[in-house]
């Protein structure tokens, strides 16, 4: 028993005198980075096609997600408990520019939600998404899970506040994502179930509320969710195109820079929100389980690290960034298959956008971070 222990003591030894590689000193993760990668590689391959073959989009699109990717490198090395004591600070910073939205921001398609700084335009609810999270997992985090009623009150306080500022620019659709994130911190932390049916009650008896002050447009989408075909040159025209563009792909799709829809424009925003139903007409069933495969890896090792955190923060914050990370994926898939209303979300690294990659590469630098300083290297 002495000679076995001794020997576990020198291996223990050993280990710990073994030189980090250099990916402990880079804080990256390789299997999650190589897969965004991968990714990103896919995404520009189908906008371009998607652009209706306009390389300006996807050269634009490749420096963005190289600040993307710069992003998440910064972010990497920062330790989780100096992101931890951040959070509050930049989450009253991102509800002072949502505030700044609705009084000063700059529209588009009847919505406002862009402050335009010199040289740039920014999407403060973007940011909100990876801060959000930060900020309900250091409320809970240190504590004793699962969190108290009380705690739940304040956690539901601080989703509610930047949810319904995004409501009013209006962006129905990143709201409802952002308090997804703010949820997910709650679930991980493992919420009591009889807290869960009472919100989800309270969520309920709020829909006629909701609806009545839903705009004109969101409550035609819904509408239009419920029977594209009542109105197929109007409002249902983006559904039935896109079901159209996937429908025809078949199995093995059209070919590359051949779709029909989207290169004679039948397809609406081919290159942002739609762009799943350019990858399903040109590279059909196999394009689009190739891409859900990649997203699932993502997710996949996204959670396993978060299982293997050393602390609630770390991971409760891994958790609600992928699992917000899948949100984004299911809505995407589902308002353009049809199955879901049109909301307005792009594709995660495949959809054209500037904001959106640069915080989501945040987020995915945040669970590297809480991966790779869980343990303290001797």
């Amino acid at each position: 028993m002495s000679k076995d222990f001794s020997r576990s003591m020198q291996n223990s030894s050993s280990h710990l005198r073994r030189k980090p590689g250099i990916w402990s000193y880079t804080h990256l993760d390789a299997p999650l980075l190589i897969l965004l990668m991968m990714l990103c590689g896919f995404g520009l391959f189908v906008l371009y096609s998607a652009s209706a073959e306009d390389s300006g989009y996807v050269m634009k699109q490749a420096v963005r997600m190289g600040v993307g990717f710069v992003a998440m490198l910064v972010i990497a090395q920062i330790s989780p408990g100096l992101l931890e004591r951040w959070a509050p600070w930049v989450y009253a910073g991102g509800v002072i520019l949502l505030i700044a939205v609705l009084l000063f921001g700059v529209g588009a398609k009847g919505a406002q939600r862009w402050l335009a700084l010199p040289g740039i335009r920014i999407q403060p609810s973007e940011i909100i998404k990876v801060v959000l999270p930060l900020t309900i997992a250091f409320c809970l985090a240190g504590r004793p899970l699962p969190p108290t009623l009380k705690q739940c009150c304040i956690a539901l306080l601080l989703i509610a506040l930047p949810t319904l500022l995004i409501m009013k620019q209006p962006d129905l659709g990143t709201s409802l994502v952002i308090a997804s994130s703010g949820i997910f911190v709650l679930l991980f932390a493992g919420i009591r179930w009889r807290y869960i049916f009472l919100s989800m009650a309270a969520a309920a008896a709020c829909l006629p509320v909701l609806w009545m002050t839903m705009k004109e447009y969101q409550k035609q989408r819904v509408l239009t969710f419920m029977d594209p075909e009542s109105d197929p040159l109007g409002s249902g025209w983006n559904i039935i195109q896109s079901k159209t563009a996937i429908g025809s792909g078949g199995f093995s799709g059209k070919g590359w820079l051949e779709g029909t829809q989207s290169q004679l424009n039948f397809l609406p925003e081919s290159h942002t929100d739609f762009i799943i139903a350019v990858l399903a007409e040109e590279q059909g069933l196999l394009g689009v389980v190739a891409l859900i495969g990649l997203y699932l890896l993502i997710i996949a090792r996204g959670l396993w690290m978060a299982s293997q955190g050393s602390d609630s923060f770390g991971r409760l914050i891994c958790g609600s960034i992928i699992l917000t990370f899948f949100v984004f994926i299911f809505v995407n898939i589902g308002m353009v298959s049809g199955i879901l209303p049109v909301v307005g979300l792009p594709l995660p690294m495949m959809s054209y956008g500037g904001t959106s990659i640069v915080t989501l590469m945040m987020g995915f630098g945040v669970i590297m971070s809480a991966h790779t300083h869980r343990n303290v290297v001797i």
